[in-house]
């Protein structure tokens, strides 16, 4: 039998000690989504309506380098979460996203969450912050890529 998205939602690590009502109003917003290994998940600069809870498999997140092709910046497990550009106008993504094998995540309405944050602040404030982690995740881990991509620091 299939979980319904509450259940879903209730057990994802990102949502652990949020309250069932937020989690109730989060699950609203929300949808079973399934990604093909190799498959795009998100493009650099296409619009970002959605971020995805994975619940199975792996992705990663890549920058293209002109000469190189993809670098992979981070690799997203089970547990984690596919992007925050729909928090942040213009709504656009920052960064390609791959499932690196298939990936079974639930996807959330980016549009139908920033309503809900913006009628109930309190719950939008929780969001933020848990949001805020994923933010420091990525950033660190492109300044980890840096440090790989330019050796040795500066004398």
């Amino acid at each position: 039998m299939e979980k319904d998205i509450e259940a879903l939602v209730s057990e994802h690590p990102f949502f652990a000690n949020m309250p069932q009502t937020y989690r109730s109003l989060i699950a609203g917003c929300g949808r079973n989504t399934f990604f093909e290994a190799d498959a795009l998940i998100a493009r650099t600069g296409d619009r970002s309506d959605w971020f995805y809870a994975i619940r199975h498999g792996r992705a990663s997140v890549e920058i293209h380098a002109p000469g190189r092709g993809p670098i992979i910046i981070q690799m997203l497990e089970p547990g984690e979460i596919v992007g925050w550009s729909w928090l942040v106008e213009p709504y656009q993504w920052r960064f390609d996203v791959r499932a690196v094998e298939p990936v079974r995540a639930i996807a959330f309405d980016g549009a139908c969450l920033r309503g809900k944050c913006d009628r109930d602040p309190v719950m939008g404030y929780d969001f933020m912050k848990r949001f805020a982690q994923v933010f420091v995740e990525r950033l660190e881990a492109a300044r980890l890529q840096l440090l790989d991509l330019y050796g040795s620091p500066a004398r």
